[in-house]
């Protein structure tokens, strides 16, 4: 066979020419646009802004738990017969989660904060209270943690209770304007204003959209365009961190799992019954052997033992760092109190729900524009915000319209709900009728659209509710003397850390 030596050359070439436009390494050449070959951050091509090699910064409190499938759901016997949690696979991404519970002290930091700036609106203050009254019993004398609870030092690093799913909600809302604030504050972009009152209070929404200035700072923004010296943060720079939330239920029950600590290339070595190795509650490692693993019950009318040997040493709640950390590095994923996630409750919620980040209580919402064509919103917390003309685009978008899927696929005839799509009329916007207490309901059912799922297990509890898998529901405006929550946030880019850069 004759080879033709000219094309052999042609085709070598074009080889190197397809390696070149690759940039020859991983990622390319990233100082300058690959479609346009105009650099990138410089005034003198336009001052087009790109950065390269994110990488997400943890938030303050926070621990990164890396994602992966895992089998969700009950791994020991259902002994009451609900079949609320057959075990399925799902897949969640990576995220982060408070290593604690929180804290007394921080909800009273957020309550200081409330009473400082909202002068003006102390029904605001009043919304934000714990239900102190939760740990009153007809038959038992709680009176001095009814008194002391949340304010005394004492228990200051104890988990906060008598707090409901909607004031959980608004202290993440909190959380994520001060978080973020704060960084502004560190970058010189902002002096840091201790006078900011009522409505006029620094919110990541409001900062991002141009309605709050707040007081510049000695390093701003430097602006690339050659049209303007200095500019606001934009939510491109990467600087803002995502939001601070109520974990999913499938991320809360993946995190207390904790299973990167028993996999091995994609092997689980065993299946675990709580956030340990095990079937027992105590530990099993030589130097620690016997020591109780969580603050729960061990049987009636044993809250922590005997004098001189206490087996979990917590007659309530205790300190949120107490016991051992799993192995994400966790605090008290099992026992001491319940913890809020952010699902809706519903039974039969895993038969229909995604295989990827599974979740029950998306609420799609239009927002609605004044006579301006401005969108004006009052958030939980009384703070205005003002969006721009720029979100009229957002308006003409022929998908954006509302839906409600927290009752999806759940038995009722409409199980996806829409009052602006021409397929759903007005007297189909929810599905409450088939609820208990609700007007021409025949059913007696106590799940609403307002059942949130909360885990974990609690001082008041057996061992049989730390399983990660068990779960229970409450209505989201009730509370507990052993329901509190921690935060979580999402991870953006790469699911495994330092792959950003």
């Amino acid at each position: 066979m004759r080879f033709n030596t000219g094309i052999l050359l042609a085709v070598f070439a074009i080889s190197l020419l397809s390696l070149s436009s690759c940039g020859g390494s991983k990622g390319g050449n990233k100082s300058a646009s690959s479609t346009t070959g105009w650099e990138y951050n410089t005034t003198d091509n336009g001052g087009f802004e790109y950065n390269a090699g994110y990488e997400q910064e943890t938030g303050p409190g926070l621990v990164f738990v890396e994602g992966g499938t895992f089998i969700m759901g009950r791994v020991e016997q259902d002994v009451l017969y609900e079949w609320n949690n057959a075990p399925r696979r799902v897949t969640v991404p990576s995220f982060y989660m408070d290593e604690t519970e929180v804290r007394n002290v921080d909800y009273r930091e957020y309550l200081f904060w409330i009473t400082r700036v909202f002068m003006d609106y102390p029904e605001v203050y009043r919304k934000a209270l714990p239900d102190t009254l939760v740990w009153r019993r007809p038959m038992a004398y709680n009176e001095p943690l009814v008194e002391n609870y949340l304010r005394h030092p004492a228990y200051s690093e104890y988990p906060v209770v008598g707090v409901n799913h909607i004031q959980a909600q608004d202290y993440c809302k909190w959380r994520t304007d001060r978080v973020n604030e704060m960084i502004l504050v560190e970058q010189g972009i902002l002096e840091l204003d201790v006078n900011q009152q009522n409505e006029n209070n620094f919110n990541t929404e409001a900062y991002l959209y141009g309605q709050y200035e707040g007081i510049p700072g000695k390093d701003p923004m430097e602006d690339l365009n050659p049209n303007n010296e200095t500019r606001r943060v934009r939510w491109d720079d990467g600087l803002l961190l995502p939001k601070y939330r109520l974990p999913t239920e499938a991320e809360w029950e993946y995190a207390a799992l904790g299973l990167i600590g028993n996999s091995y290339d994609e092997r689980m070595t065993n299946r675990r019954i709580y956030p340990w190795d095990g079937h027992i509650t105590r530990n099993a490692d030589k130097k620690e052997r016997g020591k109780m693993m969580a603050n729960f019950v061990r049987g009636s009318g044993d809250m922590m033992g005997m004098a001189g040997d206490l087996n979990d040493g917590g007659d309530v709640t205790v300190d949120v760092r107490s016991y051992y950390a799993n192995d994400y590095g966790l605090y008290c994923m099992a026992g001491n109190v319940n913890e809020w996630v952010a699902d809706v409750y519903r039974s039969l919620s895993f038969d229909e729900m995604d295989e990827f980040s599974p979740y029950r209580g998306n609420v799609f919402q239009q927002k609605v524009l004044d006579e301006e064509g401005y969108i004006v919103e009052k958030d939980s917390l009384g703070r205005i915000r003002y969006r721009t003309e720029e979100d009229k685009d957002i308006m003409s978008r022929k998908n954006y319209r509302t839906a409600d899927n927290r009752n999806y696929q759940d038995g009722d005839a409409i199980t996806n709900i829409s009052e602006s799509g021409s397929d759903w009329t007005t007297s189909e916007s929810n599905t409450s009728a088939m609820y208990s207490g609700a007007k021409n309901s025949s059913l007696g059912s106590l799940v609403t659209d307002r059942s949130r799922v909360y885990k974990g297990g609690g001082w008041r509890d057996r061992a049989y509710w730390l399983a990660p898998g068990a779960r229970r529901f409450l209505d989201e405006r009730e509370s507990r003397d052993d329901l509190g929550f921690r935060c979580a946030m999402t991870r953006v880019g790469s699911p495994m850390q330092g792959k950003g850069k």
